[in-house]
């Protein structure tokens, strides 16, 4: 009777501790896009979301993708945005492995809760266009 009342309190706490970083850190973060000037219009390639520097949208941990600047008078830019295992991300998928969560470690992997947005904040001095 004992062992199973061990079995059983391994198992519960292994389920509770499976995707600890899509439970600490979550799918989605902020991304930070400042311009100087500000008053740029950031766009986000291939999705088409906008909005007006300084800003932030929600963006999906594990998405790639291009942010294009532009504003009256100054260069276009664009700016690469790549996802990475991020550090607290790795402690998160650590955990999965040392309290057995397997199925927690799959999680996060395919949710992207173990990444980061690199950059993250984008900060860009536009430079003005010469006539």
């Amino acid at each position: 009777m004992k062992k199973i009342i061990v079995f059983v309190g391994a198992t519960g706490l292994s389920i509770l501790l499976s995707s600890c970083a899509t439970l600490t850190r979550g799918t989605e973060e902020a991304l930070v896009i400042k311009t100087d000037p500000p008053g740029a219009i950031a766009k986000i390639l291939p999705t088409g979301e906008m909005c007006q520097t300084p800003c932030s949208l929600v963006k999906k941990r594990k998405d790639e993708f291009i942010v294009r600047i532009e504003k009256e008078g100054y260069k276009p830019v664009e700016i690469p945005v790549r996802s990475v295992i991020a550090e607290a991300g790795a402690a998160g998928m650590a955990g999965n492995v040392i309290f057995g969560g397997v199925i927690g470690a799959g999680v996060d992997a395919v949710t992207g809760a173990t990444k980061k947005l690199v950059p993250n904040p984008i900060d860009v001095k536009l430079e003005k266009l010469t006539n």
